[in-house]
C-alpha cells in the first residue's frame, strides 16, 4: 500500500457513519457495498495486549457502545473519536468520564487501561460502512467520488477522494450541484480588509433590508451538546461553519446545519478563570486550517474539511494561574492569540505563530519587567503579578500594517496599594508591528484602574472625514463609560465623551484624555456605589460602526454597582480580584442600545430594553440599512440603521450572550448568532427572497 493510500485512509477513517446509504437515482454506492455490516470482531493474536483489551472493552464498555464499537443502545460509536484523541487524551476520558453521559472508570489502571486503548486502536468500521463510499453525478456531467458524511432530502455533504469537501443540493433528474459561501466571515470580527471598518461587525451584504427583514424566518438550528452558554461568533468559510466552545469545534453545512465533523477533547482538570465555565469564543480560518484557543493555553490548528488535528502549540503553562478563550486573530501568514487570566494575577501577552508549523514567532507582553521601559509606572510588589489579559481579539490594519490590541486591568482588580503609578500598559490599547510584535504606540484609558475597568472591548478601524480632513481612526466605547476617538495612525487622542449618564468614577476627561478621577469611588470593605458597575458601561461583546449612516452602536448599560475590597494575596490556582462585586440593589439598571454619532460622542437615538440589563448580546449593521442586536429579554431583534425603528425580532428565550454574524450562501444571505446552545440561521422566507445568482 502507498504512503499516499495510507493518508487517505487516516484521514478517511475518522469520518466514516456506520450506516448505509439509500441511493438515488444518481448515487452509487462503491467498493464492497454487499458487505454485510455488524459482524463480530475479527479474533486477536491471543495472549497479545490488544486480545486482553478486548476482553476489557467486553466487560466494561460494549454494553453501551456496542460489540464492535459503531454504537450500542446507550452510547454512540466510539470508532470515529479514537482515532482524533492521544493516549493521553483516552486515559483522561478513561478516569475523568464526559460531561454527555459517559462514566468515569478510575479503578481502570495500567496494565488494563494501556490494553484497553491498543485495542480501541485495532478498531475499525463496520464492514457494512464501506457503503458510505459514492459516486455522485452532477448537473454539470462531472462525477463526485468519496465519502459521504451525511445525507437528507435532497442534500448531502461528501468528503471527495480529493480531499475536498464538497457540500452538495439535489437537482433536475436525481443529479445534484455543489453549492458554497460567496461571501465568508472567516475572523471574528469578518473578513479583513473587505471594507474601511475593520473590527466593527459591518457589512456589505444587502439582500436582508429594512423593507423585507421582517420577512426574516428561522432556517436551521444546531444545538451544542454540554454546552450550556456559547459565547463565540460562528465563522464561515468556504461555505463551512465553524462554532466553538471550551476545548470543541463543530463544522456544519452553512446552508442547512448539518454536523459535517466535530473535534473535542476533554477540558483540563483543575483549570481556573473564565475557560473553566466553558467560555470559548471563537476560531479563525485560513485556506484549509482552523484555528483555535484550547482552555489550557494551547493554540491548535485542525484541518478545515476533516477536523483532524495538524499541530498544538503550547503558549503558556496554565499552571501559572493562565487560562485561555479568545478568537485567533490572522495576519498574513501569521495567528496570533492573546491569553486570560488577568483576574488571577497571571501577567499578558500577544504571540504570533506560524500558521503552517505553529511556531512562535515574536511575543509581546503587555506588562513590562521590573526594570524595563515602563516598570516606572508600578511603585510596589504589585508588578510581579500584574495581570493585563489580553483576551479581546485585536484588529488588523492591512493598509498601515499595524495590529491594534485591547489590554486588560491591572491585578489585584480592586486594588491598587501595591501598584501605586499608572501600570502601564494595562487598559489600553496598544498598536503592534505584525513581524515582530515591537510596539508602535498606545493609548490608556484607564491610568491605575480599581475598578476591573478593562480596555477589553471591540475596536472599530474607520477611515472617515474629521473636521473636515480625510483621517483613519480607531473607537471604542470603553468599559469605563467614556467613548474615546483616537487617530489610528499615531494614537493622539481626539475626542471623549460619556456614553452613559450614570457615570460617577470620574468627572471628566483632560484635554489629552486623561480620567479626572472622582475622589472616595475606590473599593472598601463595607462596599462603595459606584457607576457604571464592575462590568462596565459596555463590554466585549461586539459593537457597530455603519460607514452609510455615520454611527456607531453599541449595547450600553446604565447601571452601577457596589465594590466591596477584600485583602488577599496572590496564590497559584486562586482568583486575585481584591473583592467582589454586586448591582445596585435600589436601582436594577436599564441596558439600551444607543447610536452614537463619532464626531460629538452624542446619541442620535436609543432604544431601552427590558431585562436586568446584564446580558451580552453584541451588535451586527448591513449595508441594507438593518442593525440586529440581543436584547436583553431575551430576543434577537433587527431595528432600521437610520433612526432606530423596531423593524422585526425573534425570542429565542435565552439570555444573548453573544455577537451575531452575515453570510452569503448559494447567493442567500444569511444572519447566524448563537443564544444559549443553540446556533440559529435565518435568511428571508421564500415570499420576501429573491434569487440573485450571480453570472
Amino acid at each position: 500500500m502507498s504512503a499516499l493510500e495510507l493518508q487517505k485512509r487516516r484521514v478517511l477513517a475518522p469520518l466514516m457513519r456506520a450506516a448505509i446509504l439509500t441511493a438515488p437515482l444518481m448515487i452509487t454506492l462503491a467498493d464492497n457495498a454487499s458487505a454485510q455490516p455488524g459482524l463480530p470482531l475479527p479474533p486477536l493474536p491471543a495472549g497479545s495486549p490488544q486480545a486482553a483489551g478486548q476482553h476489557i472493552y467486553a466487560t466494561r464498555c460494549a454494553s453501551c457502545h456496542g460489540t464492535t464499537a459503531n454504537g450500542g443502545e446507550f452510547a454512540p460509536s466510539i470508532v470515529a473519536r479514537v482515532p482524533l484523541r492521544s493516549d493521553d487524551e483516552l486515559e483522561a476520558i478513561l478516569h475523568d468520564g464526559l460531561a454527555s453521559g459517559m462514566p468515569a472508570f478510575p479503578d481502570i489502571v495500567d496494565p488494563d487501561r494501556s490494553n484497553l486503548i491498543g485495542f480501541l486502536r485495532t478498531l475499525k468500521p463496520d464492514r457494512g460502512v464501506a457503503a458510505a463510499r459514492v459516486s455522485v453525478g452532477l448537473e454539470d456531467g462531472r462525477i463526485v467520488r468519496g465519502v459521504a458524511l451525511n445525507r437528507a432530502p435532497g442534500e448531502m455533504q461528501v468528503l471527495g477522494d480529493d480531499h475536498r469537501l464538497y457540500l452538495l443540493r439535489e437537482g433536475t433528474l436525481g443529479r445534484f450541484h455543489i453549492v458554497g459561501s460567496q461571501t465568508d466571515w472567516p475572523n471574528y470580527d469578518g473578513p479583513n480588509g473587505a471594507v474601511s471598518t475593520g473590527g466593527s461587525r459591518y457589512s456589505t451584504l444587502d439582500q436582508i433590508t429594512a423593507a423585507n427583514v421582517a420577512s426574516l424566518r428561522p432556517q436551521w438550528i444546531y444545538s451544542l451538546r454540554d454546552t450550556r452558554d456559547i459565547q463565540s461568533t460562528p465563522i464561515v468559510a468556504n461555505g463551512l461553519m465553524y462554532v466553538t466552545s471550551a476545548n470543541e469545534c463543530y463544522a456544519l453545512d452553512a446552508g442547512s446545519g448539518r454536523l459535517v465533523w466535530h473535534y473535542q477533547r476533554p477540558r483540563t482538570k483543575g483549570i481556573g478563570g473564565v475557560s473553566a465555565t466553558g467560555i470559548n469564543r471563537g476560531a479563525a480560518v485560513a485556506g484549509d486550517r482552523v484555528f483555535m484557543d484550547m482552555d489550557n493555553g494551547h493554540l491548535i490548528a485542525l484541518d478545515a474539511a476533516t477536523g483532524t488535528l495538524l499541530w498544538d502549540t503550547a503558549m503558556v503553562d496554565w499552571h501559572e494561574n493562565y487560562n485561555a478563550t479568545s478568537a485567533p486573530l490572522l495576519v498574513g501568514d501569521t495567528v496570533l492569540s492573546g491569553i486570560a487570566g488577568g483576574d488571577d494575577g497571571a501577567r499578558g501577552f500577544v504571540a504570533a505563530f506560524d500558521q503552517a508549523s505553529g511556531k512562535e514567532l515574536w511575543r509581546f507582553w503587555s506588562v513590562p519587567r521590573p526594570g524595563e521601559k515602563g516598570s516606572e509606572t508600578w511603585k510596589g510588589a504589585g508588578i510581579d503579578h500584574p495581570s493585563g489579559a489580553t483576551w479581546m481579539t485585536g484588529v488588523y490594519d492591512e493598509e498601515l500594517d499595524t495590529v491594534y490590541w485591547p489590554i486588560g486591568n491591572p491585578g489585584a482588580d480592586l486594588i491598587g496599594d501595591d501598584r501605586e503609578g499608572d501600570n502601564l500598559y494595562t487598559d489600553s490599547v496598544v498598536a503592534l508591528d505584525p513581524k515582530s510584535g515591537k510596539m508602535k504606540w498606545y493609548f490608556q484609558f484607564t491610568p491605575h484602574d480599581v475598578h476591573d475597568f478593562d480596555a477589553a472591548e471591540p475596536l472599530a478601524l474607520i477611515d472617515t472625514e474629521w473636521l473636515g480632513k480625510p483621517r483613519k481612526l480607531l473607537v471604542q466605547a470603553n468599559r469605563n463609560g467614556f467613548l474615546y476617538v483616537l487617530d489610528r495612525t499615531n494614537g493622539h487622542y481626539l475626542l471623549g465623551r460619556a456614553y452613559t449618564p450614570k457615570l460617577t468614577w470620574a468627572t471628566g476627561l483632560t484635554a489629552a484624555g486623561r480620567p479626572i478621577v472622582s475622589p472616595g469611588k475606590a473599593a472598601t470593605p463595607e462596599g462603595t456605589l459606584v457607576c457604571p458597575w464592575l462590568l462596565g458601561a459596555s463590554n466585549w461583546y461586539s459593537s457597530s460602526y455603519n460607514p452609510i449612516t455615520g454611527l456607531y452602536y453599541v449595547q450600553t448599560n446604565d447601571k452601577c454597582g457596589i465594590f466591596t475590597r477584600t485583602d488577599m494575596t496572590f496564590e497559584k490556582g486562586r482568583a486575585y480580584m481584591g473583592g467582589s462585586f454586586t448591582a445596585d440593589p435600589n436601582d436594577p439598571g436599564r441596558r439600551i442600545l444607543r447610536a452614537l454619532d463619532i464626531r460629538t460622542g452624542k446619541p442620535a437615538w436609543e432604544i431601552a430594553q427590558i431585562g436586568g440589563a446584564d446580558t451580552s448580546g453584541g451588535v451586527l449593521s448591513t449595508a441594507g440599512g438593518v442593525v440586529f442586536y440581543g436584547a436583553d429579554d431575551g430576543s434577537f431583534a433587527a431595528v432600521d440603521a437610520k433612526d432606530g425603528k423596531a423593524l422585526w425580532s425573534f425570542q429565542t428565550n435565552q439570555s444573548p450572550h453573544a455577537s451575531p454574524m452575515t453570510y452569503e450562501f448559494d447567493h442567500r444571505q444569511y444572519v447566524a448568532v448563537a443564544a444559549g446552545s443553540n446556533v440559529i440561521g435565518f435568511a428571508l422566507s421564500d415570499a420576501g427572497y429573491v434569487r440573485q445568482d450571480s453570472q
